[in-house]
């Protein structure tokens, strides 16, 4: 059934030199037709790298997680054949990318629009997740459950969707807002969603977001605003 599927992965990239290769090699290729890398502005051989480790690579010189998945949409949009499923996956080496067959099974089996992969419910290594990242991680799921009325334990990147509810949902945000956005419309539209358990493990690197003062204040302000934005 898999092999009758076209599925794609986007990756957003911004300076992931030394992780960006592992994630791309440890995707299952008799699973996945397409890995799109798009570099967000990086200034280091993150480009070079998935290119080399055989990603298509895109460029989108504008700094934004939500820019870089924009990009990564719009390089799909000109595909002859558009691809059924759509897994987002970060660059970091954080996620497990040999779990995207159990991510994908809902909707191959179950006919599911959109499933989350939950950090909350699976194994999460020591030092993974930042304090404040799991606070804020609960506090934007909570208010997503309270007024949304839906049953979120994270927003987790790594994801998959139907190509056309992607599409349907019509994402526009640019930054820190590009999960909860998706999820509060799923949930808004009705979409059939759930949750896996997946792993998460300490990223290669330095995290922009949660390993500053002002990243991790401007995704939690971000996030909170978009929650209400929507109602």
């Amino acid at each position: 059934m898999i092999n009758k599927q076209n599925i794609v992965v986007i990756i957003p990239a911004f300076n992931e030199e030394n992780s960006v290769g592992k994630v791309i090699a440890d995707i299952p290729k008799d699973i996945v037709n397409e890995v799109i890398v798009v570099n967000n502005n990086s200034n280091d051989l993150t480009s070079l790298n998935a290119f080399n480790a055989g990603a298509t690579v895109v460029d989108e010189p504008n700094q934004g997680y939500g820019n870089a998945c924009l990009k990564g949409l719009a390089y799909l949009k000109e595909l002859k054949n558009k691809p059924d499923i759509v897994i987002f996956l970060d660059a970091d080496y954080s996620d497990y990318p040999e779990e995207i067959a159990q991510l994908i099974a809902p909707i191959l089996n179950q006919d599911y629009d959109m499933v989350i992969g939950s950090r909350a419910l699976g194994n999460r290594e020591i030092g993974s997740m930042m304090p404040q990242q799991i606070f804020g991680n609960w506090l934007a799921t909570t208010l997503l459950n309270f007024f949304y009325k839906v049953n979120y334990t994270d927003l987790g990147p790594f994801r998959a969707i139907k190509y056309d509810k992607l599409l349907e949902i019509d994402m526009v945000d640019r930054n820190y807002g590009w999960t909860v956005e998706m999820q509060l419309k799923a949930a808004k539209l009705k979409f059939k969603t759930m949750e896996v358990p997946v792993k998460y493990r300490v990223r290669i690197g330095h995290s922009k977001v949660s390993g500053t003062i002002k990243g991790t204040i401007g995704a939690g302000y971000k996030i909170i605003t978009t929650i209400f934005k929507y109602l």
